[in-house]
């Protein structure tokens, strides 16, 4: 389930992505060839107008073929008839825009996401002592090796709790950790609900498992009383917005440490996550509700946006540069070296997406 999430918000940033250089590319007007999500080989297409649609078998990004971006030979009567449509015979401020288009269609996604989060409702940790009737008891949780480890689903809402004839119903984390360590080495059943189904674990709280408190009897489950918070859609529109500029603001600055403590050799690679990291990342976000999806779905689309951000070959900042240096020189640059240095970036590029996805495999193991 978690690698069908995967694919299906890959999917979701990828055409928003690409959509936006595709609409704007369209509106500035160049010849866009072909729209893909993925890369080849090609699944199927189809043609609409001059553009195709196509659909290709890697689920790992998608493009905008716009003729003339990559000096492709003027070969036929409809490519010279449409040579004034080519992405280098377009003024460079059109060039420029096609090229952010999809960066900034990345943000904007990810602001309609935050804000969408904020009228669905935000679950939200509150204090017990302010928490109104509606607020609920989540495992956010277990620890390893606990009875509730691998039992007691993370991101489940534990409704009751129940030993012999006795059962907890006023359920916070206070009480409940007071009702397990009241039973230690009875078999306590916990009732709760997770994805919209209900289930039941049986578990015998221990003692040994909290290291300053080894006496105490417990289950191994951290638990938080939780709320949704909802917003009107001017403030769901605001807070979402401010969330955006926080969320780009914090990215950028991870990301220009992570790049400053690789070129002295300091760099700490554990906390970046590759395809096979983000599936997880995926399936953890959705055990909470489509709200931690949505949101964990927004911060992926950022991150998309900072990183095609940066002067690199084969990234939107790398072709975006191309076009300021042209720009500010006058001059085209040769079509050849643009096209070696795109392939040699992307290259690059793919290889540091193996070296991180073997990185995610080791960290399975």
């Amino acid at each position: 389930m978690s690698v069908v999430l995967f694919l299906l918000v890959l999917f979701v940033l990828v055409l928003v992505h690409e959509w936006g250089h595709f609409i704007v590319a369209k509106k500035t007007g160049m010849r866009v060839d072909e729209f893909a999500i993925g890369f080849p080989p090609k699944l199927f297409s189809l043609k609409k107008g001059e553009t195709e649609y196509s659909f290709n078998l890697l689920p790992i990004g998608g493009f905008v073929k716009i003729f003339g971006e990559n000096a492709e030979a003027i070969e036929t009567d409809e490519d010279r008839r449409d040579e004034g449509r080519a992405f280098y015979a377009r003024p460079k401020w059109a060039q420029a825009l096609v090229l952010i288009a999809g960066i900034t269609m990345n943000i904007i996604f990810a602001w309609l996401l935050f804000s969408a989060t904020l009228l669905i409702g935000v679950p939200q940790a509150v204090d017990e002592a302010t928490a109104s009737g509606a607020a609920e008891l989540v495992v956010v949780g277990t620890l390893k090796d606990a009875p509730a480890d691998g039992v007691l689903p993370v991101g489940s809402t534990i409704t009751a709790a129940a030993v012999g004839g006795e059962t907890l119903t006023d359920l916070t984390p206070t009480t409940f950790s007071s009702f397990i360590s009241s039973h230690g080495g009875e078999a306590i059943t916990i009732s709760y609900s997770h994805n919209d189904a209900d289930g039941e674990a049986t578990l015998t709280p221990k003692t040994g498992i909290i290291s300053d408190n080894p006496d105490k009897a417990v289950v191994g489950a951290t638990l938080s009383l939780v709320e949704l918070k909802r917003e009107p859609i001017h403030l769901a529109l605001y807070e979402g917005l401010k969330m955006t500029g926080n969320g780009l603001v914090a990215i950028t600055a991870g990301l220009y440490d992570l790049l400053r403590d690789a070129v002295v050799g300091q760099a700490d690679f554990s906390s970046v996550a590759g395809p096979v990291g983000i599936v997880g990342l995926v399936g953890d976000a959705a055990s909470f509700g489509l709200t931690p999806l949505l949101v964990f779905t927004a911060i992926i689309s950022l991150n998309l946006a900072v990183i095609n951000l940066l002067p690199f070959p084969a990234l939107d900042g790398g072709r975006l540069l191309f076009v300021a240096i042209e720009a500010i020189t006058k001059r085209r640059i040769p079509p050849q070296v643009a096209g070696v240095t795109n392939l040699v970036g992307f290259v690059l590029l793919m290889v540091l997406m193996v070296a991180v996805t073997y990185n995610d495999i080791l960290r399975l193991l």
